[in-house]
């Protein structure tokens, strides 16, 4: 008896440890993941737009938007999928003459990045076009949350609804992007003063 116990304790010790070890090698992978595109990914900055007032600040982050979170569908090249199946977006986007990137083009399908050419690969969503294809498409590519240190959103959240925050980006060739910092624009003169 007392060596089936001494058995199931080296049991339970052994799936303890193999547990422990292929939660912390999933957990290197996520951090080693981010600091490649952190390093290594094309640099990009973008101009968030303004979000609901009912969701400014959830906890100690705060959430953002862009020209390409609300994509005009005219602007997808090549064939759709089918309704109700879960797309991936692959949005183009090109810098203007003040180096603010905005979305040129987009596909359901790879987009090969070039000169002048960065591609954003959303989030996985579910495409619904009945009864036929939308206006917009609705998509997340992992830079809507920016967190902060506590109760210091409130500026963000103002400058954001003025669109003065400016998103610098770092965008990996598969599409994959990381913010790596933001930048408030100054707020524009009173006229009258």
């Amino acid at each position: 008896m007392a060596f089936s116990s001494g058995l199931s304790r080296r049991r339970l010790i052994i799936a303890g440890i193999l547990a422990a070890t292929m939660q912390t090698g999933i957990l290197a992978s996520m951090i080693r993941e981010g600091s490649a595109i952190l390093a290594e990914g094309q640099p990009v900055t973008l101009r968030t737009m303004p979000v609901d007032p009912r969701d400014l600040l959830r906890g100690d982050y705060v959430v953002l938007n862009y020209e390409f979170s609300s994509l005009d569908s005219t602007l997808v090249m090549g064939d759709w999928p089918a309704s109700g199946t879960d797309a991936v977006l692959y949005v183009a986007l090109t810098p203007d003459g003040d180096g603010i990137w905005h979305p040129a083009s987009a596909s359901f399908s790879p987009v090969t990045p070039g000169e002048g050419l960065v591609v954003l690969r959303s989030a996985p969503f579910r495409l619904d076009q009945t009864p036929e294809r939308p206006a917009t498409i609705r998509a997340e590519y992992g830079l809507e949350r920016y967190y902060v240190p506590e109760g210091q959103g409130k500026e963000l959240e103002k400058a954001r609804n003025q669109s003065r925050v400016l998103v610098e980006a770092r965008v990996m060739p598969d599409g994959t992007a990381r913010i790596a910092s933001l930048r408030l624009e100054p707020e524009a003169a009173n006229p009258g003063s």
